[in-house]
């Protein structure tokens, strides 16, 4: 309620996307009725969409938090792709960068987690994160801007919530100026950053030669780093490798030649004086499956795919059950590309696939990992993480194929 006063004293033109998660019965539909009367008074437009968030989540194996998520930044992107709009701003204030830090170092985050939630990020902007809840809410009385509290936010259900409140306050115990000490270290963390990134571009400038798709990484370049493992993993994290791999390649690095490190897109071979990078051949082309082959292999994975009788709906991750009178063959089993879309189980509105991804928090070495299952073009399975909502088996479903997930060993 404050970012949308602020915003109307700039004079931006805006307009109030409000969901529904109904998880709280009333208190949600209070809270609904509460933007739609405000957002009327103000003659600011308003749309509003309800979400069966418990239902997606179980269909989905997701946490509430994560079914939440899910819902409402797919229907804010659908928002923006109709171009009315340019960017989405949502609330975040400081304390929920204090919040994220906290949860990031716990789960071993390098330096990127311990900087903070960006102010911006593509066209998603936080126009708030200058400032404190207290300071927020000091705001909203000195004005008289009415807001109503989510009472979720109130228990210790969630790992965010229960940072709130039980660790921030103790925190603030030890440093009672906490927030304005961690927003001084953010400050340093993210120069520290800059240069960090600026120091691994020179060195790679040194160190690291480009031959066509052959990446080569001298090993003398880590003479001076005795615990190179963070440079290392900056240097090949984008070919998809791991700090852990990282770790055990400087480990290695002079020892007997020719040991390998094989990451989703790359292949790296510890040589004489040097690393060796290059690209697997052939080893994500694309796998054609037809009408009744009961086994197909792509890179590291294997489907097996059977007749389903009777019918019924799986919840593990790695199978997916589909309607088959909606299969057109021969299905393509591919990797994922920029540009992908889909409509998540539970959605009546397609996703960008990239989206997806990030929402779900995969990381970039899984990422590169990520396949598909299409018919007809059309994606039917992320494989690994959720079919697409059009191809679900429903009460009327007389036919039905399994697909079940499995590593490969050649």
């Amino acid at each position: 309620m404050v970012m949308l006063h602020l915003f109307l004293e700039a004079g931006f033109r805006i307009g109030v996307a409000h969901c529904n998660f109904q998880l709280r019965g009333e208190e949600s539909d209070g809270d609904q009725e509460f933007v739609q009367r405000e957002c009327q008074r103000l003659n600011i437009p308003v749309v509003v969409k309800r979400f069966d968030t418990q239902e997606y989540g179980w269909q989905n194996n997701l946490s509430i938090q994560m079914a939440a998520r899910d819902l409402r930044y797919a229907w804010f992107d659908s928002l923006l792709d109709e171009g009315l709009y340019n960017f989405l701003a949502t609330g975040h204030h400081f304390d929920d960068t204090v919040e994220t830090i906290l949860l990031n170092w716990i789960k071993g985050s390098s330096i990127e987690g311990l900087t903070g939630i960006p102010v911006k990020n593509k066209k998603i902007v936080r126009s708030l994160l200058f400032a404190t809840r207290v300071q927020v809410e000091k705001y909203a009385t000195e004005k008289g801007i009415q807001w109503r509290e989510d009472q979720s936010n109130l228990v210790d259900d969630y790992q965010r919530n229960f940072i709130r409140h039980q660790i921030v306050p103790k925190l603030k115990e030890l440093n009672p100026s906490l927030e304005f000490t961690l927003h001084t270290g953010i400050e340093k963390l993210q120069s520290d950053l800059e240069l960090i990134h600026f120091q691994v571009d020179t060195w790679k400038q040194e160190f690291v030669f480009v031959e066509g798709e052959k990446i080569t990484i001298a090993k003398k370049g880590f003479d001076s780093f005795p615990q190179g493992t963070h440079l290392l993993w900056r240097a090949i994290k984008a070919y998809g490798f791991n700090f852990e791999q990282a770790r055990e390649v400087i480990h290695g690095l002079n020892g007997q030649s020719g040991k390998r490190f094989l990451s989703p897109s790359h292949l790296l071979i510890i040589d004489r004086e040097q690393l060796i990078l290059s690209p697997h051949e052939n080893f994500w082309d694309d796998v054609m499956i037809e009408g009744g082959q009961e086994k197909a292999v792509l890179g590291s994975w294997a489907l097996t795919i059977e007749k389903m009788a009777p019918v019924k709906i799986s919840n593990d991750s790695l199978v997916a059950v589909l309607n088959a009178d909606q299969l057109k063959f021969p299905l393509r089993w591919r990797q994922w590309k920029a540009g992908d879309f889909f409509y998540p189980l539970g959605m009546d509105h397609k996703r960008k696939l990239s989206d997806f991804l990030i929402d779900n928090k995969v990381s970039m070495a899984d990422k590169n990992v990520v396949t598909v299952l299409e018919s007809g073009g059309e994606i039917v399975w992320v494989v690994g993480y959720r079919i697409d909502n059009r191809f679900k088996i429903t009460p009327q479903t007389q036919s039905a194929l399994s697909f079940s997930l499995s590593p490969y060993f050649v």
